[in-house]
């Protein structure tokens, strides 16, 4: 695999929590700073029945939460995520 990714890869990577295992979703947005740098990625919050139809609260993981990026996931390390 190569060091370059772009935008459409990562996308298609599914985002798993090490810390629990939990599948997290797909990225669909990156954060950047003014100069360009990677802050990190957001994917789709918890989609819970009791947060009505279509509540969905985005979750951002920083770039330094990123553990690996593999072929077919993206591993990042969240370990304070309440259920």
């Amino acid at each position: 695999m190569s060091c370059e990714l772009t935008f459409c890869e990562l996308r298609n990577k599914e985002v798993i929590n090490v810390s629990d295992g939990k599948r997290l979703g797909r990225i669909f947005d990156m954060v950047f700073t003014f100069n360009g740098k990677v802050m990190g990625i957001v994917v789709p919050g918890d989609r819970s029945f009791f947060r009505g139809i279509g509540g969905v609260d985005s979750l951002f993981i920083p770039w330094c939460n990123i553990c690996k990026i593999g072929d077919d996931v993206i591993l990042v390390e969240l370990k304070n995520l309440s259920n």
